[in-house]
């Protein structure tokens, strides 16, 4: 059974850091492709981060502050997201590419 557990969420100052994590299990982890979503209230979700074996890509709306990293032994895809802007407030979803499930999410909220 597949299982992804993000965590590592909460309320930050604009300009501060957050890491979040999301453990993963049920698949064979260090074969897939892992993305970072993001769904704000009332907005469609957004993808702000991905990683294969060897590359990382982002939008511009968050690169150059947003770093997606991944340790295969651990079964487990982070996110580190430096100069937060209130903007960045949202749930965010770890996700496996080709694979049909999400985590419960991890709230990130950035005060202005």
């Amino acid at each position: 059974q597949v299982q992804l557990v993000e965590s590592g969420g909460g309320l930050v100052q604009s300009g501060g850091s957050l890491r979040l994590s999301c453990a993963a299990s049920g698949f064979t982890f260090s074969s897939y492709v892992m993305s970072w979503y993001r769904q704000a209230p009332g907005k469609e979700r957004e993808l702000v981060a991905t990683i294969t074996s060897t590359r990382t890509s982002y939008p511009d709306s968050v690169k150059g502050r947003f770093t997606i990293s991944r340790d295969n032994a651990k079964n487990t895809v982070y996110l580190q997201m430096n100069s937060l802007k209130p903007e960045d407030t949202a749930v965010y979803y770890c996700h496996p590419m080709g694979l049909s499930y999400w985590g419960q999410g991890t709230q990130v909220t950035v005060s202005s």
